[in-house]
């Protein structure tokens, strides 16, 4: 029986997407990517999940990378056309994602590994942890959109080092450059990616969606055009019921029951 390369769970209003390649580190091919998008589809689509938990399956890796040997099975259009075409278009529907996602790091998290988490927005991450671009190495460099995203990320300075040296970083590096928001004990680490992604399920979904929109829009925009697009964005989020039931709620000293409409 072939091994799922990806399991997908709920708990709660939080689904749980495992990368499941652990002997291969959690290396990222065509067919892994594919389910990758097939379970973030799903997630995107259940009205349940209202936040979502990325991570690796075993002690080791979050993800070591991509598959070097399939790589190096490629010439440039192929490479193009199939690997990079998927590579691309998944990390870019984690990041375009209108569910707050949360990365639990749970081991080395080097080439793809750390270019995904650089779309996720909150990362935890194991205190013995290792991250980096090491591409360079293998003669490339980050190409499924990590050298364009790092240098949006963290000074440029310290991303062109990540990058030209391919040097591996500890948890606590990633934390000072900004890369991850905090280090967690490698035996917490799901428990407090869980209680994070269930604290923010409790929030209104519609204005977790519009708030996402807002900031991955604004960052692109000069600041006078970010700000006009934030008023109207708010604008939005005044017209749903869960603005109304928060101010309530508030009003009431209740918690409030937010339905995402």
């Amino acid at each position: 029986m072939t091994e799922q390369a990806i399991l997908s769970e709920k708990r709660g209003a939080v689904g749980v997407l495992t990368i499941n390649r652990p002997k291969t580190l959690n290396a990222l091919n065509v067919p892994t990517l594919l389910e990758m998008e097939a379970a973030l589809t799903a997630f995107e689509a259940d009205n349940e999940v209202r936040a979502i938990v990325i991570t690796g399956a075993g002690e080791r890796a979050f993800i070591a990378g991509g598959d070097i040997a399939d790589l190096d099975s490629r010439r440039g259009l192929a490479h193009y056309q199939e690997f990079a075409e998927v590579i691309h278009r998944v990390f870019r529907r984690f990041e375009d994602c209108d569910k707050p996602t949360i990365g639990a790091i749970n081991g080395w998290a080097l080439g793809g590994g750390t270019e995904l988490l650089l779309t996720l927005d909150i990362r935890l991450v194991a205190e013995d942890a290792k991250l980096g671009l090491p591409e360079i190495t293998l003669g490339l460099f980050p190409g499924a959109g990590g050298s364009q995203r790092i240098i949006r990320q963290i000074p440029l300075c310290r991303a062109k080092e990540l990058m030209f040296t391919g040097d591996q970083i500890t948890a606590a590096e990633a934390v000072t450059l900004g890369l991850c928001n905090r280090t967690v004990p490698k035996a917490e680490l799901m428990g407090q990616a869980m209680a994070l992604a269930d604290r923010i399920a409790q929030k209104s979904p519609l204005t977790l969606k519009l708030l996402k929109r807002s900031l991955r829009q604004g960052v692109e925009m000069p600041l006078g055009a970010a700000l006009s697009y934030e008023q109207a964005i708010i604008g939005l989020v005044l017209d749903s019921n869960d603005a109304h039931e928060g101010c309530r709620a508030f009003l009431e000293k209740r918690p409030p029951q937010f339905k995402g409409n």
